[in-house]
This record gives C-alpha cells, sequence and structure tokens, in this order.
C-alpha cells in the first residue's frame, strides 16, 4: 500500500464537486463548497463557509475569506484578497421568478486587488491591479489600477501603492511604508 499525500488540504466538512481543478499547497477550510468547472490556483487560501462556482477562476496566492459567494462569471487574477464578507452578484436585475442566466455579466478582479469586507461588487465590472476597495463600499463601475474606492456607491477617494498603504496627493507620490514612488499621468498611476 503506498501512501499517496494530496497536494492541497480540504476540510473535511467542505464539499468539492467533480470536473474542479485546485493547486499545489491550497487550503479549502470548513463549511465551504466548490462548484463544478471552477479554477483555483496555487497556494490559496478559502476560508470558512465560501461558496465557489460553478466555473469560477481564481489565480495563484488568493486569500477568500469567510463568508465570501464567488458566482459564476467572477474571475479573480493572481494576488486577490476577498475580505470577509464581501459580495459577488452576477446579473443586474435578479427576480426569483424570472430566469435570467443569459444574462450573467462576467467580473474581473485584477492582479494584487483588495476587497474589503462586506464590500459589494455589481456585476460586470473590472478592478484594476493592486486597488482597494474600502470596508462595506458599493461598486458599480469599473475601478483603475492602484485606485482607493470606498462608499456607496464606490467613489475614488486616492490612490494605493502596490503594497496596499494609501498615497498622499502630491506631484510625487511616495509611499510612507515601502518608500515606492508614484506619478499621475493623464489620469493613471504609474510607478517610477
Amino acid at each position: 500500500m503506498t501512501n499517496t499525500v494530496s497536494p492541497f488540504f480540504v476540510h473535511g466538512s467542505s464539499y468539492v464537486d467533480e470536473l474542479v481543478t485546485i493547486g499545489e499547497g491550497t487550503k479549502i477550510w470548513h463549511f465551504s463548497h466548490i462548484l463544478g468547472g471552477s479554477v483555483i490556483g496555487k497556494s490559496c487560501v478559502i476560508g470558512q463557509n465560501v461558496m465557489i462556482g460553478p466555473d469560477v477562476t481564481i489565480g495563484n496566492r488568493c486569500k477568500i475569506q469567510n463568508n465570501v459567494s464567488l458566482y459564476k462569471g467572477t474571475m479573480l487574477e493572481d494576488e486577490v484578497f476577498c475580505g470577509p464578507s464581501c459580495v459577488f452578484t452576477n446579473v443586474i436585475t435578479p427576480r426569483a421568478f424570472i430566469e435570467r442566466k443569459d444574462k450573467f455579466r462576467p467580473t474581473r478582479v485584477r492582479h494584487g486587488a483588495t476587497i474589503g469586507a462586506n464590500a459589494t461588487i455589481l456585476c460586470g465590472v473590472t478592478i484594476g491591479r493592486y486597488a482597494l476597495i474600502g470596508a462595506g463600499a458599493v461598486v458599480t463601475r469599473d475601478v483603475p489600477d492602484y485606485a482607493l474606492v470606498r462608499g456607496v456607491p464606490a467613489r475614488q477617494a486616492g490612490w494605493v501603492c502596490k503594497c496596499g498603504v494609501p498615497l498622499q496627493t502630491d506631484d510625487v507620490l511616495i509611499c510612507i511604508d515601502c518608500k515606492s514612488r508614484y506619478v499621475v499621468k493623464e489620469g493613471k498611476l504609474v510607478e517610477v
């Protein structure tokens, strides 16, 4: 008898449907459900009571905290952080009595972005690289790379460094934590 060790961890209280791909080093914790057709990258942490799928794609080194649901059409690139109880949607005009599966809109969260606790992301938007969505924000439109957005509906309130620290408004923006330098050119933040 050979001892085979799984390259990932799934807690015994969680369910993983058939036709799911899970990367090496990923951990799926208590009471989570991964639906068919979903792909989860390497070294991810999936918290308690998370629902993923069907047909969701999650990149490498993502962290999805407790009580998050990722519905069909959602794609997370590498190193995305989803805070506790953040919410994704997949149809703009839901009705219990009308089938609208043909109206699902894809949502993309780009590399390194962070979504704060209890934020709501309406379907059909793209959240830019390293953007920071404030806790409780309701995102109704695309978010630029490195943007800090907050409020209901979410509005841009500034810029954040790649490391996540808010940048002070100035000609040259210097992160007080990691000392990275940025400038704003044509309405976009550019690292220098």
